[in-house]
């Protein structure tokens, strides 16, 4: 098998372990107060990577960082991981799974428009075309959504907003090339998960965990989080942005399918529809020109 084949076989494999993450989420939800499940998930990832980033390489990373770059590296946690995740948690033990992920494939929308004004980076005209298409999708969709929790969609919004502003946050600091992915992305949950900790302590009340709960837990942390993110960062040595950007967009349909078949989360023909065109509006505008090729991108 050569590397690029492998590549995409363990970028499919990183989408459909994150898909599963939202199963999880729901289920575990009936259990646990969301900020603290958020918080417990990426503070043990955190743990998990913590040995990593006690390697003397990492230490020297982080050691030569200056004042602005430190800041900027906090900010990143603060939004990618304590806002971003806890209002997708929150989101989550409202609204339908499929619904949610809908909402945050307009993201992609959000991410483009944001990275014109503070990247300069412009769309081409089959990017626009596939914006027109994600919105007719999102349209078709929410009109046949019927009733749902205000709260939740307007958490979702949120999750949405901070989304993309962690994109640009992640990508801006990303192509300094100061710091290794792997650097990144440990910091960044170590902040975020400390923050989702302290204010789920001081809001929620603890939760008295079963064996279940602790087992999604740990394995949202060790396997979908700390693994993932590190299988995927690996992926992104072989795989340009555009290619990594279509394949983690296959996480609409298959969060779908896995809320229909374990959640019970049926959607309407119609809501297939505008999911069907919201993923593919989303292809269109990740697939740039080959000269926008060697920009890679960071996970959610």
């Amino acid at each position: 098998m050569n590397p690029r084949t492998k590549a995409i076989w363990l970028a499919l494999l990183v989408t459909f372990l994150w898909s599963t993450s939202w199963v999880l989420i729901k289920i575990g939800l009936g259990e646990i107060p969301p900020l603290l499940f958020a918080g417990l998930r990426y503070g043990l990832a955190f743990v998990i990577m913590l040995p990593w980033l006690l390697r003397p390489a990492s230490r020297r990373e982080l050691a030569g960082l200056q004042r602005n770059d430190l800041i900027a590296l906090v900010l990143l946690g603060l939004v990618a991981i304590a806002i971003t995740q806890g209002a997708q948690f929150i989101a989550l033990a409202h609204i339908p799974a499929h619904t949610l992920s809908l909402l945050l494939s307009l993201s992609t929308l959000s991410i483009a428009f944001l990275g014109v004004v503070f990247l300069g980076e412009h769309l081409r005209g089959r990017q626009w075309m596939g914006v027109a298409i994600v919105l007719i999708g999102a349209f078709v969709y929410f009109g046949r959504l019927g009733a749902v929790s205000t709260f939740g969609l307007a958490v979702g919004v949120i999750n949405l907003l901070a989304t993309s502003v962690a994109a640009i946050q992640g990508r801006a600091l990303n192509r300094q090339a100061k710091l290794s992915a792997l650097s990144v992305t440990g910091v960044s949950i170590g902040v975020g998960s400390a923050a989702l900790l302290a204010l789920g302590l001081l809001t929620e009340p603890w939760p008295t965990l079963s064996g279940r709960e602790w087992l999604i837990i740990f394995w949202l942390a060790a396997v979908n989080t700390a693994f993932a993110f590190t299988l995927w960062n690996y992926t992104l040595r072989t795989l340009p942005a555009a290619e990594s950007g279509v394949i983690n967009n296959t996480m609409l349909i298959q969060i779908a399918i896995l809320a229909w078949v374990f959640l019970g989360e049926r959607i309407s023909l119609m809501q297939g529809i505008g999911l069907l065109l919201a993923a593919l509006g989303t292809l269109l505008v990740q697939l740039k020109p080959r000269a926008a090729h060697n920009s890679k991108i960071q996970p959610n």
